[in-house]
C-alpha cells in the first residue's frame, strides 16, 4: 500500500509537468499537484521512507 501511494504521487507530478509544459489545462493540472505533493507529506509524516 505505501509503495502505491508513493508511485500515484510520482505519476502524479509526472502529468503535472507534462501538462504544465505540454498543454494548458488550467486548473486540472495544479489539482494533480497539490494531491502529489499531500500524498508525499502524508508519507513523511507517518515516517516512512520516500524512495
Amino acid at each position: 500500500m505505501q509503495s502505491l501511494l508513493y508511485i500515484i504521487a510520482v505519476i502524479l507530478i509526472i502529468a503535472w509537468a507534462i501538462g504544465l509544459i505540454a498543454f494548458n489545462a488550467g486548473g486540472i493540472i495544479h489539482i494533480l499537484l497539490v494531491i502529489a505533493i499531500i500524498a508525499i507529506l502524508l508519507r513523511v509524516i507517518q515516517g516512512r521512507k520516500i524512495f
